[in-house]
């Protein structure tokens, strides 16, 4: 295997990884589906599938880097606007990609954790994520944090709502409010906030995706769409990482 104390090179052409400096927490928009099947003579519900298959594939590579926390959007608070035979086949997707999953995962010590709203989920896609947490709650390795049915904007705005409720109820104190008492009321309150951000696609936007989280991490944008997505361009993305400099407002 590649993997040794401090690089790594994948193959000839990949790019020397230094396992001291991988990210914790990687973000990736999973963007291109739809165009990628449409390349193909497809229909989107193909590109999908695809770019589900993709999923494990990408969560090895992470794993075996050590990454600690992958975060995947799956499908945002607006995705609802789309036709209802897309929506309907994404919400099924969960029940295909965990049986067939959950065993490796398993074995790999990766625990499943979903960040977002379940009201409006229907029954079968909740059943079959809330399975995969309960089967992962005691894994310690990488978490496969799914964005789903998830919007930053509404994440801030049930977040100052409901720390005006506390302050009203005396729980909170108004001059106590900063931005680690924000970050407290933030649905990834326990999670670091992401290092990396990849979005695939050729897209150059964030689209309402951990707003909050974001201000100082790393983005890095890819043409490929996400089932065409490989290991070699995550290591790409995580490579280019390493070589700039985060000085988080400072000099």
């Amino acid at each position: 295997m590649w993997l040794n104390k401090k690089t790594k090179p994948a193959a000839s052409t990949s790019p020397e990884i230094d396992l001291d400096k991988v990210p914790a927490h990687i973000a990736i928009i999973m963007d291109g589906n739809g165009r990628w099947a449409k390349q193909r003579g497809l229909p989107r519900v193909a590109g999908h599938h695809s770019g589900m298959r993709n999923v494990k594939k990408i969560t090895m590579a992470a794993n075996e880097l050590g990454v600690k926390v992958l975060t995947m959007y799956a499908f945002s608070t607006e995705n609802w606007k789309r036709p209802k035979e897309e929506v309907e086949f994404l919400m099924k997707l969960p029940q295909e990609f965990f049986p067939l999953e959950i065993e490796e995962l398993i074995q790999n010590n990766v625990r499943i954790r979903m960040t977002g709203w379940k009201e409006g989920l229907p029954d079968y896609t909740l059943k079959a994520i809330e399975g995969a947490i309960e089967r992962t709650k005691d894994n310690t390795g990488l978490i496969l944090n799914f964005a789903l049915n998830y919007g930053s904007r509404k994440e801030m705005l049930v977040g100052v709502q409901n720390m005006i409720q506390d302050v009203k109820a005396g729980s909170l104190d108004s001059t106590e409010i900063d931005e680690a008492c924000f970050s407290s009321y933030m649905l990834t309150s326990d999670l670091p906030d992401p290092d990396l951000l990849i979005r695939t696609s050729g897209e150059l936007r964030i689209s309402n995706f951990l707003l909050w989280q974001l201000a100082y991490s790393e983005l890095w944008f890819t043409d490929a769409y996400w089932p065409e997505f490989t290991e070699d361009l995550f290591l790409q993305a995580i490579a280019e990482f390493q070589r700039r400099g985060r000085r988080f407002g400072g000099i």
